[in-house]
């Protein structure tokens, strides 16, 4: 007898989580609060955390789960999940050296937070600088960067750093390769109909499995 492989994805945070607009905080700088507005339904949301000594206005997580199962999903298998962890502050202005210490946090919160197993698919860590203006070094420097670490040699998966930086006065933005959730940024163009960077990225993946 042939069973039927059906793929099953939920995405968890913000109302998908079950939350409603209350649970989500108010942030007193309008342009944070006008992009929690568009990452709500996605992300579950705080403001004003401390991570590792490091201060962001907005933290917000993501996580994805997909399981495959045959005719029922009690019968399941290669169960995966991911994560994506947002990261954004005011800063006065954004360096290339500020931008690499971020980075270093990535790799930290990389050994400190994923814990390696065969279900873990990958954990997005995405730092974003609001800022004035984004000088052309800075411009050059997040749009080359790349940034992927494999866990044990991929067998448990990998993380990625992605780093964007917003002037939202001069409606400019600039964001590394994958990081997608550059468009709940750009406060100037509306969101596209598609699911959010993360989620469609990994259904991408399972699509092609």
């Amino acid at each position: 007898m042939n069973g039927r492989e059906v793929d099953d994805g939920r995405a968890t945070g913000g109302k998908t989580g079950g939350a409603t607009g209350d649970d989500v905080p108010t942030w007193e700088d309008p342009y944070l609060d006008r992009v929690s507005d568009r990452l709500m339904h996605n992300y579950d949301l705080t403001r004003d955390e401390v991570i590792d000594g490091e201060r962001f206005d907005l933290y917000g997580r993501m996580r994805i789960e997909s399981q495959k199962h045959l005719f029922h999903p009690v019968l399941n298998y290669a169960n995966h999940g991911s994560e994506e962890h947002l990261f954004a502050r005011r800063a006065g202005r954004a360096t290339a050296r500020e931008l690499e210490s971020l980075v270093d946090l990535g790799h930290r919160l990389g050994d400190e937070w994923i814990e390696p197993s065969e279900e873990h698919f990958s954990t997005d860590f995405t730092f974003a600088l609001v800022v004035p203006r984004i000088p052309a070094d800075v411009r050059e420097f997040v749009s080359g960067f790349s940034d992927r670490t494999l866990l044990k040699y991929g067998y448990y998966g990998h993380y990625e750093i992605n780093l964007l930086v917003v002037a939202p006065e001069e409606e400019a933005a600039v964001g590394s390769r994958n990081a997608d959730v550059i468009r709940a940024f750009r406060l100037w163009r509306d969101v596209p109909a598609e699911s959010p960077g993360l989620f469609a990225r990994v259904f991408r993946r399972f699509g092609r499995s």
